[in-house]
């Protein structure tokens, strides 16, 4: 590591500054903008902690978001789970690939950042003209601050626990009784779920209206949350915690792709033929699922329309435009494999 990259990472943050001084992370960022209210007293408090610290505000991007840059900021969640892309995960490059392409049909490039309330993170991103957030996280820390600094931005999906934010609706409550139905009329009578701890509303969109199904079907709900980057051994771990509990399970709904190939990995290891035992369903579609045997089912979330759905809203609310929106709504389709059975 050189020292120019040890002294970046050892920075001190906005969120380093806010637990000096006992404050939220919009009362350090009002500090130093100007906006919102601070009373002198806070104000001086946020000030010595972040002169203690070593703490910088970034002057650049103040300065800069004063003018138009022609940038679309980015900010994809699922990239925040380790150092690299997700391997095979199609939703992720689909969704940018197709939102940078509309940017540029609209004037715009699209910069894809981290997000720049995190700690050690570069503040610049702030400069940019609008933000998109996918799969914004339980009372999001970055859409807090964007709204607290009255920047424009869309999130897809809605932020739980903010119910005023500007999002897309993803469908996931309709997705996932579709997908329910789907197995149900393919002979399943015992489904089980396969989730993650991560707060954002896909996931947990998904385990309540599952919940909602199975009781209306008459059975107790069957959910295995497991980390979102734990790949196949997550997978692998949930059908073992999901038989244990329920060894007539029947069907697995499956929120990811490496999960998902994990779980199949570990039916077959124990016996259970799929589909004729147990019928596999996966959330998202991924290179894992087509290289599966058998290849497993899957939803098509339709990433690229939805890119395009977001970048011209977002465009719209940025130039006061009425650009026509994309006529089809990217409300998921299912894509059905040999995982699942025939009618």
């Amino acid at each position: 590591m050189t020292g120019s990259d040890a002294e970046r990472r050892a920075r001190p943050g906005i969120k380093d500054v806010a637990r000096r001084a006992g404050v939220s992370p919009t009362t350090v960022s009002h500090t130093f903008s100007g906006k919102g209210t601070v009373a002198p007293a806070t104000r001086e408090r946020v000030r010595t902690a972040a002169t203690e610290l070593g703490y910088r505000p970034d002057v650049l991007a103040r300065s800069l978001r004063s003018s138009r840059l022609g940038v679309i900021a980015l900010v994809l969640r699922t990239l925040e789970g380790g150092p690299t892309l997700p391997e095979g995960i199609d939703y992720v490059l689909q969704f940018a690939g197709a939102a940078a392409v509309n940017a540029m049909r609209h004037g715009y490039g699209l910069m894809l950042v981290a997000d720049p309330t995190a700690d050690g993170a570069p503040s610049t991103a702030l400069a940019c003209d609008g933000f998109i957030v996918t799969e914004p996280l339980r009372a999001d820390p970055l859409v807090t601050v964007l709204q607290q600094d009255g920047l424009p931005y869309l999130t897809v999906g809605r932020v739980p626990g903010i119910d005023e934010a500007p999002a897309l609706d993803i469908f996931t409550q309709s997705i996932t009784r579709r997908v329910l139905d789907f197995l149900h009329e393919r002979g399943a009578r015992r489904i089980a779920l396969i989730s993650s701890d991560t707060p954002n509303a896909w996931y947990l969109d998904t385990e309540t209206t599952y919940a909602a199904w199975a009781a209306e079907h008459g059975a107790p709900p069957l959910i295995s949350r497991q980390p979102e980057r734990s790949e196949g051994s997550g997978g692998a771990a949930a059908v073992d915690e999901l038989l244990a509990a329920s060894p007539d399970l029947d069907a697995i709904y499956c929120l990811t792709g490496p999960h998902a190939a994990g779980a199949q990995a570990r039916l077959h290891a124990l016996g259970r033929r799929v589909p004729d035992d147990v019928q596999l369903l996966c959330g998202s579609d991924s290179s894992h699922l087509r290289a599966a045997e058998p290849r497993i089912s899957t939803v098509d979330l339709q990433p690229q329309l939805l890119a395009e759905l977001a970048v011209t809203r977002l465009v719209n609310m940025l130039d006061g435009t009425d650009h026509p929106e994309p006529a089809e709504l990217a409300t998921g389709r299912i894509v059905a494999r040999g995982s699942t059975r025939d009618r």
